[in-house]
């Protein structure tokens, strides 16, 4: 009788739990990213870790929800990632691609989200593209943008007196969109665009480029490059005496993880633009260090800290609709307010481009600094309409005129 009882407990039990089972919804996460190149340091396997502290924090379990991560690297080729999205969707059940880094490979990306009707929450890549002429109802562009980083660097410097500027610029998407629209601020302010060269992406070799930017007498040489480049870029302009001879260099896209590689001593004085900084507030800290334990000891980059919060609201959504068709829980992401430990309140435009503040900071002297990782000072806070191009000026077909 003991058996019998203790069977029918069992398959009672089983039953009682079929339906909670039942009613578990599986959620597969891509974070496709560059994980062994020029990018990898300030996305890579960073993003994972950024991804999984967001499962973690929304207690996805707690709430019914199986959150698988997978990640693979697309090397900054649009071909390579295009085929990994393919592939994830048509075959491996990925629902969303977080990150991806290299404005080429995400515009490849937004369009074949598009065309399988998933979601792409984009915090890696740059060009202003993606929520231009380029923007998709599958598509949020969390983090940054060229306009922002124009806006922020480009416009402080001009104010500073920079009226001149040559460019250096990484030849592939993100680099064209980032001189562009820097460009227009430098002209829009009354100053002058004296000329620009395109630089093999990803380059090393940077002496004959910076040579003709010397030789043009631009107050500003412009960096409209990213990661490896910029880091090799500020380097050789160093060997070369640029800023020695007078001339400033315009990091117009440079990270945390950018400025430890250079250290303080070549990196102090760089003024730049970031949406994320680890030590801003007491949450920013606490996560920071939570990450930094998963990772080594480094600090966050901005586009990490971009995963975790794009993959939180997105969680939310997928709560608040109970489901994960694409079309409700994008509405859903556009309806609700943003609220997450890193960039605070915030919202989702009709364009996909997420609205927070951006920050102006300047890189420290060595004597300033208390520490590893305290590289910046704050100089100014740019508001989210300020930072961001407004709907009025949009190419987006989604926005209403």
């Amino acid at each position: 009788m003991k058996l019998r009882t203790l069977l029918a407990a069992t398959a009672l039990g089983a039953l009682m739990a079929a339906p909670a089972l039942a009613q578990q919804l599986s959620v597969k996460i891509g974070v496709l990213n560059d994980r062994s190149g020029l990018y990898s340091d300030i996305t890579g396997e960073g993003s994972v870790i950024a991804a999984r502290l967001a499962v973690e924090d929304f207690k996805a379990a707690e709430k019914g929800l199986k959150v698988e991560i997978v990640s693979a690297d697309h090397q900054n080729k649009p071909d390579v990632g295009s085929t990994i999205a393919r592939q994830w969707y048509d075959q491996d059940g990925v629902d969303v691609i977080m990150d991806v880094p290299t404005s080429s490979v995400a515009l490849a990306i937004n369009q074949i989200t598009r065309e399988k009707n998933k979601i792409h929450i984009n915090s890696g890549a740059a060009s202003s593209d993606l929520t231009g002429k380029a923007c998709s109802p599958n598509t949020v562009h969390w983090t940054y943008d060229t306009y922002a980083l124009a806006q922020g660097t480009g416009g402080a410097m001009v104010k500073a007196g920079g009226d001149s500027w040559f460019f250096l610029t990484a030849d592939y998407a993100f680099g064209h969109a980032l001189e562009r629209d820097t460009a227009a601020v430098v002209t829009k302010a009354g100053g002058k665009v004296l000329g620009a060269v395109r630089t093999p992406f990803p380059g090393t070799d940077f002496s004959s480029f910076l040579l003709q930017a010397q030789a043009s007498k631009a107050k500003v040489v412009g960096l409209a490059n990213a990661g490896g480049d910029t880091i090799n870029s500020i380097k050789q302009a160093g060997e070369f005496g640029i800023v020695a001879g007078g001339q400033k260099l315009g990091g117009l896209l440079v990270f945390i993880n950018d400025v430890h590689a250079l250290g303080l001593q070549t990196a102090q004085g760089l003024v730049l633009t970031e949406s994320f900084y680890w030590d801003l507030n007491d949450q920013t800290r606490a996560w920071s260090d939570r990450y930094a334990k998963l990772a080594g000891g480094k600090k966050p980059s901005m586009i990490q800290a971009g995963v975790y919060a794009g993959l939180l609201h997105y969680l939310k959504a997928v709560e608040a609709t109970k489901g994960k068709d694409p079309a409700a829980v994008m509405a859903k992401m556009k309806e609700m307010p943003t609220d997450d430990p890193l960039f605070g309140k915030g919202s989702v435009r009709a364009d996909g481009r997420k609205m927070h503040d951006m920050y102006l900071f300047e890189v420290k002297k060595p004597s300033e600094s208390k520490g590893p990782w305290d590289y910046y000072k704050q100089v100014a806070m740019l508001k989210a309409d300020e930072a961001f191009k407004p709907l009025s000026e949009s190419e987006c077909p989604l926005v209403k005129k």
